[in-house]
């Protein structure tokens, strides 16, 4: 019995504990993806890379259509064409896809130049709205900051926790008619 009280005692205690530790904690959440539609830069870089990407995609495109119509040009001059002539122009259609089906996984592949590209234009942003989300976090205290624009679901948010505002007037970009508390 004497062991249960006692027991009993630390259990109760380290709930008060963790339970005073818990309150204590102060945690906030942004929304990144906002964040970044207010930033010049990033909506500089998001237009190069769409003007990239659709670039490459015409060109990859483009070199599939040119396939299309030489499968279509042997398929019409196939009877005219002995078998070893119509072996060597299938291998060279084959070749050529082999060719476009690589580059396009060179450009638009995992790290390929498509992704490369977009690291390098919007890595720079992000590490300044990182900064910033660190000193706003830092100035207020907080031990989380949740980013609600990502893959964290939130149901139900007070808007009394969101420092997108202070966010983006740490980065220069608050609109000068709405105050800050």
């Amino acid at each position: 019995m004497h062991m249960n009280k006692l027991s009993f005692f630390f259990c109760l205690l380290a709930c008060l504990c963790f339970g005073q530790y818990s309150w204590a904690q102060k945690f906030g959440y942004v929304d990144t993806e906002f964040i970044l539609t207010k930033i010049p830069e990033y909506q500089e870089a998001q237009s190069e890379i769409n003007k990239l990407s659709e670039t490459w995609q015409k060109e990859i495109a483009e070199s599939y259509k040119d396939i299309q119509a030489k499968y279509d040009e042997l398929q019409a001059e196939e009877v005219l064409l002995t078998a070893e002539m119509k072996e060597e122009r299938l291998k060279e259609i084959q070749r050529k896809e082999e060719e476009v089906k690589a580059y396009h996984k060179k450009v638009f592949g995992f790290e390929g130049m498509f992704f490369l590209k977009k690291k390098e234009l919007i890595k720079p942003v992000q590490d300044k709205v990182f900064e910033a989300v660190s000193k706003v976090a830092k100035e207020k205290r907080l031990q989380v900051i949740f980013d609600k624009s990502g893959t964290l679901v939130m149901i139900y948010t007070d808007p009394i926790h969101d420092y997108t505002d202070y966010v983006l007037e740490e980065l220069g970009l608050g609109d000068p008619n709405d105050t800050v508390e």
